[in-house]
């Protein structure tokens, strides 16, 4: 996966009010670490983080940060946003090597719902993860984890041992969990339990 450049300006203070002083200016406060190697504090224009916010993926992405014509290859970990308008505030990125296993939140896609019996019957798939998180090489993050439906009916799940994960990947969860489920349709699981109530309650309407 190619790594997106975000350009950024080096800052020089820490603390709230250093922070403060560069939304004051319109940009959002940031900070590189990990790696073994000390801080850098920067400040960024919000449209390029917005921008990538909007793209699908967006912290399975790697980025690399160039402040003023250096750069370094990183992955975002934390993006604060205001709690009204939802932009960003605060932005943390992890610094990273091509070869650095690191823990990520992979989306899951679902794939074939026209192929799925259980789905063509009126069935509801019912998403239990919707990512997955894993160990991964940074450099083999997958953009979308493929979750396929065909042949799946009423009844029938989806566990983490169908997904096709890239060589080297491992869910933190060890045991083979559940992605999703096909269930009956609230309609047919109302006619079935009212069935079973007209059952039981037959005796009684008889003595």
């Amino acid at each position: 996966m190619k790594a997106t450049t975000l350009t950024a300006l080096k800052r020089e203070r820490a603390g709230k009010g250093a922070a403060r002083a560069v939304r004051n200016q319109g940009l959002v406060p940031g900070v590189i670490y990990g790696d073994k190697q000390p801080p850098v504090l920067f400040s960024i224009d919000p449209r390029q983080l917005l921008a990538q916010m909007a793209r699908p993926g967006f912290w399975t992405h790697q980025f690399e940060i160039d402040i003023e014509g250096e750069t370094t290859l990183t992955m975002c970990q934390d993006l604060q946003v205001h709690p009204v308008s939802d932009r960003p505030i605060h932005v943390d990125f992890l610094r990273i090597r091509a070869d650095s296993v690191v823990t990520v939140d992979v989306p899951v896609k679902f794939v074939n719902e026209e192929r799925s019996p259980g789905l063509k019957r009126g069935g509801v798939l019912n998403v239990v993860r919707h990512e997955i998180e894993a160990h991964c090489k940074a450099s083999e993050i997958p953009e979308v984890l493929i979750a396929d439906l065909a042949g799946l009916d009423i009844g029938d799940s989806i566990h983490i041992s169908a997904i096709a994960l890239p060589a080297g990947m491992q869910p933190t969860i060890t045991r083979d969990f559940t992605i999703a489920t096909i269930v009956a349709p609230s309609g047919l699981k109302s006619e079935e339990t009212g069935t079973v109530a007209a059952t039981e309650a037959a005796p009684e309407a008889k003595a």
